[in-house]
């Protein structure tokens, strides 16, 4: 079984207009919703084994922020320059390509393609993926390869103002 963690990235900042959308970093509440978010799946007991990321600042900040809670380390994450804007086939493309031996993988990225891959999924839909959500699935696979093919199981969605 293995089990995969999308994820948005935190909330953001707009201060600078100028600044590439690329490079922009996470505001207060996206610095205080990661931690939080990331204690919350701590707190269920669940384990994750590696950290992949979008390699966009918000993104790659979001990551750091849950895998400190992880007690791993941010030269552990996984960057993915590609999972900046993706498609559904960069998140496959990303999936099949990570290890075997990996059980348990948190996938930090963007919307509008984060919230299309996740209705591609199961059979549990959603509207907008907001900041820092989380969509879990779990997946009766051995070989990530088969990601896609698997009969995958929605399990949870959780999300900042879900209280």
């Amino acid at each position: 079984m293995k089990q995969l963690f999308i994820i948005r990235h935190a909330k953001s900042s707009w201060d600078n207009m100028l600044q590439k959308d690329f490079d922009r970093t996470l505001n207060d509440r996206g610095m205080r919703d990661a931690p939080a978010m990331a204690k919350r799946l701590v707190d269920k007991g669940i384990s994750i084994d590696k950290f992949v990321s979008s390699a966009a600042m918000r993104a790659f900040t979001t990551a750091t922020f849950f895998a400190k809670a992880y007690h791993q380390k941010e030269s552990d994450i996984i960057a993915v320059p590609e999972l900046y804007h993706a498609g559904e086939e960069v998140f496959y493309k990303t999936i099949k390509a990570l290890d075997n031996s990996l059980n348990s993988v948190a996938m930090f990225s963007h919307n509008p393609g984060i919230t299309y891959f996740v209705n591609t999924l199961t059979n549990s839909r959603i509207d907008e993926m907001p900041t820092c959500g989380i969509f879990a699935i779990q997946a009766p696979i051995e070989k990530w390869k088969d990601f896609e093919e698997g009969n995958n199981k929605f399990w949870f969605f959780d999300y900042p103002k879900n209280v």
